[in-house]
This record gives C-alpha cells, sequence and structure tokens, in this order.
C-alpha cells in the first residue's frame, strides 16, 4: 500500500443552470448584461478528482472547451500520486502541446483543493500565505439597454458612485462591444468626473475595438481622467505585443493584459516585449494555481504587478499567496443583479456586491482545501452530462 493518496477515478459533470435577467446578443455586447424578464443559461463544469483514501478534490469551473483537453490527459492521472501537481502540469502541457491548454486548469485547482484536504489547510497557507484580506473592485457587467441598469455613461457614473459608498477602493468599467468610440469615450470621462480620485479606475472593453485609433482615442480618455489601468481593448486579444507596445508608448494610463494568453511562458514573453504594464491570470486560463503561481513569480522577478481575473475561491487563495497584486475581482455586479454565481454555496462564502466589508476587502476562506461547499442538490436537476475516467 503507497504512503501517499492514489487518484482512483476523474468525475466531470456539466450543468446548464438558467439565470434570470441576463441576456446575451453578439452583435451588441461582448458578454452577458442586464435584461429585465430574460432567461440565459450558464454551463459550468464540476470537476471531482477521487482518490483510494476516500478523500475527494473539487472545483467549478466555467471555462469554455475544457471537456476534450481533460479526456486527453486524465487516463495519465489515473493511479498516480494525487500530491504530485508539478508532473501533473507538465505532462499534461505536453499532451496539449496543439492545443490552447485551458484544461489544465480545472483540473489542477481540484488537485489543490484535494491537497488542502489531505493536510487540512487551506490552500493559501500551502503556498507560503501573505494575507487573509483582499482589497476588491467592483467589476460591472456589460453595458445595457435599460433606463435604471448601466444603458448611458451616467448609469455608470451613478453605479461607481453607489460603489464608492459601498466601500469599494476600485472600479471597472465593462462596456458596449457595438457602440460608437464616443459613447466609450464619454463614459470614461462620466465616471472619471464623479469618482475620479476618490477610488481606482479600469476600463475593460473586451477586445472589442476595432481600430488601434480607437484603442488610442479611448486610452487618451483614461489618462485625462487618471485611469489606473485600460485593459484588452485590441481585437487581437493581446496577441499582437508590437501593437500594444506602441499604445504603451503614446499613453500615460497602464495597459493591463494577459488574460488570452496561456501559461508562464507567453506571459514572460509579453511582459519581455514591453507589451503590457500589468499581467493578468486565471487559474481556470493559465495552469490552475501552479500555473498562476509561476506566473505571479514571474512577474515579482521583473518588478511587475500580477492581476488575478475573475472572482472565485482559486482566485482568493492565490491572491493571498502573492505580494505582488493589487485588487480581487468581484465581478460581475450591476445596480440589479449583485451577482455572476449560479451554484449556491453552503458555508458563508459569497461573491456578491454586498461580500465586501468595511474596507472594501473580502475574506481568504480558512477551511481546509479552497474551503467552499457547493448546495449541488438544488442545481441537480440542471445537469446536462457527465464523463467519467477511471
Amino acid at each position: 500500500m503507497a504512503d501517499w493518496p492514489i487518484i482512483t477515478k476523474i468525475q466531470l459533470t456539466r450543468y446548464s443552470v438558467p439565470v434570470k435577467d441576463l441576456a446575451s446578443d453578439l452583435a451588441f455586447s461582448a458578454g452577458q448584461f442586464y435584461e429585465p424578464g430574460s432567461v440565459s443559461y450558464r454551463n459550468v463544469m464540476r470537476i471531482q478528482v477521487h482518490t483510494n483514501e476516500g478523500i475527494t478534490g473539487e472545483h467549478v469551473s466555467g471555462a469554455p472547451a475544457i471537456v476534450e483537453q481533460i479526456r486527453m490527459f486524465s487516463p495519465f492521472l489515473i493511479g498516480k500520486n494525487a500530491l504530485e501537481r508539478e508532473l501533473f502540469y507538465n505532462q499534461a502541457k505536453m499532451i496539449l502541446r496543439k492545443n490552447d491548454r485551458m484544461g489544465i486548469g480545472p483540473v489542477d485547482v481540484a488537485l489543490w483543493d484535494l491537497a488542502g484536504k489531505i493536510h487540512n489547510a487551506p490552500v493559501y497557507r500551502l503556498l507560503g500565505g501573505y494575507r487573509d484580506k483582499l482589497p476588491t473592485y467592483a467589476s460591472t457587467y456589460h453595458a445595457d439597454r435599460q433606463p435604471d441598469g448601466l444603458s448611458s455613461p451616467e448609469g455608470f457614473a451613478d453605479f461607481a458612485e453607489q460603489c464608492l459608498d459601498l466601500g469599494y477602493p476600485g472600479f471597472k468599467i465593462h462596456s458596449w462591444g457595438a457602440a460608437p468610440i464616443q459613447l466609450e469615450i464619454d463614459t470614461v470621462h462620466a465616471v472619471g468626473k464623479r469618482v475620479g480620485g476618490k477610488m481606482a479606475l479600469m476600463i475593460d472593453p473586451c477586445c472589442a475595438y476595432n481600430t488601434y485609433g480607437e484603442s488610442l482615442q479611448v486610452g487618451l480618455a483614461c489618462d485625462d481622467e487618471g485611469y489606473y489601468w485600460y485593459e484588452d481593448p485590441l481585437k487581437d486579444g493581446g496577441v499582437s505585443f508590437s501593437a500594444y507596445r506602441r499604445l504603451r508608448q503614446s499613453l500615460k494610463t497602464p495597459i493591463l493584459q494577459g488574460e488570452h494568453l496561456h501559461l508562464v511562458e507567453a506571459h514572460t514573453d509579453m511582459a519581455i516585449a514591453d507589451a503590457t504594464d500589468f499581467w493578468r491570470a486565471d487559474p481556470d486560463y493559465d495552469g490552475g494555481i501552479t500555473g498562476v503561481m509561476k506566473i505571479a513569480h514571474a512577474a515579482e522577478g521583473l518588478g511587475m504587478d500580477i492581476e488575478l481575473h475573475g472572482a472565485g475561491p482559486a482566485q482568493r487563495h492565490c491572491m493571498a499567496a502573492i505580494r505582488n497584486s493589487n485588487f480581487y475581482e468581484m465581478t460581475l455586479v450591476h445596480p440589479k443583479v449583485h451577482t455572476a454565481k449560479c451554484i449556491p454555496q453552503l458555508n458563508g462564502y459569497e461573491d456578491r456586491l454586498d461580500s465586501i466589508d468595511k474596507d472594501g476587502c473580502v475574506p481568504v476562506p480558512q477551511e481546509p482545501g479552497l474551503g467552499v461547499q457547493f448546495d449541488w442538490p438544488t442545481v441537480e436537476r440542471y445537469r446536462a452530462d457527465e464523463v467519467v475516467i477511471e
């Protein structure tokens, strides 16, 4: 009998959960937006890594198109030591060399949850630990069409002021996907005039702008209002290092990008090419907690900061073990829609508009592993399919 836990089975269960008052229209918006009376569906994957010791690591992922990639490398894990995450990370990179490798992250996060449960410690403590409260910014849903929503520059400014009153130290605009560029510029100015100097301001167009010229115009408006960062404006998704280098040279506002590059090598090349000021990383997209910590340490070595994409337990644990990171992203929030999450939690963990404390921070879960318990019976009727690898 081995002295370490052995992986016996990997279980992937997909749920398609209805969410109310949210719509999708890719001709209008780069993401979901507020639409009263609408019902859309959110696909989430439950990843469970089972062991011979009866301990299971678990993670919930919204990363797209990951099942086939996980099926490609999962047979390698069966019968292996569940604590050898570095071995898994590197073997999966090789197996997925002709893919974007986004399948690595969700399984790696589940393995870290498993490790925390085995060692009876929260993940951020296993990572070394740096803090247990995280400064947080409000990250909006995309612009909508509703008079009481985010349908105008003034609507965004009103919501920024609401978030300031709640105690948020930062506010990020997710704007229109297809709108006159002047509307984007007006939104930058409206929010800046209302709350500039009182909170850190950011804008993330989600790669919506058609030309370098449009990106430059919005960036110059950010310069005028003293924005904290300007994120992913160009349609290339961040892969054109020469374009971002030129944009950085033309603006005072720092550039943040890297969400659409994957793993530590691409992020490091981006920084060496002078294509960003802040790094972006995501446990689901960038090789899990193992991959994010590699990226964080590479950024630290270059004297740069890393900002984690999205909200969730894995993000909280990573940020809690990283010195060179400024804000946790409370995504997505809206004056009428307070959370983007569709799987209820049972032990007090929440990512909601009102989840911050008086200091504008969220806590790091203290229970073993990721420290979150999900209410699966509530959503069982929305189960779509399941894959078991053993």
